[in-house]
């Protein structure tokens, strides 16, 4: 992996372990020479995650709507600053620009991306591994959702796997470099659906 994106929140949230489990993100990242796409912004965990991958060395790629920007919200100490019309393209970006996507907490925004990276994956638009970080349990009751769409039928069994979840970074990324893409919906026969 070369490249992951890193979706995460534009907030801080006031339990010093979010911001601090974004800066390690961001350096972890860096040290393993994996770069950096994200939401360009400036503040919250994205504004941590981008500064302290760029305060380790790591390439850091930001893709941000033009509202944002005007909104004067931008990071402009990137790496490469990308400014798209809103996001959609930014989404497409994040999928053009990644090898793979990793969720650490956030809000509404992050959701909204984890999600189509998934709905993406399922249905064949990406192969990639989709990654999630459970920093002191926050995505429990998201993971325990995935479980039930499986469970009642919703979540085809070839891709239960396609979410990744770990509680540590280094656990996350070895299982995401071991991911195997599974048989995407475009591929299957509508009898098989």
């Amino acid at each position: 992996m070369k490249r992951l994106a890193v979706y995460c929140g534009s907030a801080t949230p006031a339990d010093p372990v979010y911001l601090e489990t974004a800066r390690g993100v961001g350096r972890e990242l860096a040290t393993r020479g994996i770069g950096v796409v994200y939401g360009g912004g400036r503040l919250g965990l994205m504004g941590a995650v981008a500064d302290a991958a760029l305060a380790a060395g790591g390439e850091v790629i930001g893709v941000i709507p033009q509202a944002l920007v005007d909104a004067e919200v931008a990071h402009r100490g990137l790496t490469e600053l990308h400014v798209v019309p809103g996001m959609h393209e930014r989404k497409k970006a994040f999928t053009d620009l990644a090898d793979g996507f990793v969720t650490i907490p956030g809000g509404t925004g992050t959701m909204d991306e984890l999600w189509e990276a998934l709905s993406w994956a399922q249905l064949g638009y990406h192969s990639d591994p989709v990654g999630l970080l459970n920093t002191q349990g926050y995505y429990d009751d998201l993971v325990a959702f995935w479980e039930k769409m499986a469970t009642v039928g919703f979540l085809r069994p070839q891709h239960r796997d396609l979410l990744i979840v770990a509680d540590t970074l280094d656990v996350l990324i070895d299982r995401m470099a071991a991911h195997v893409p599974t048989q995407p919906i475009v591929r299957m026969k509508a009898a098989d659906l």
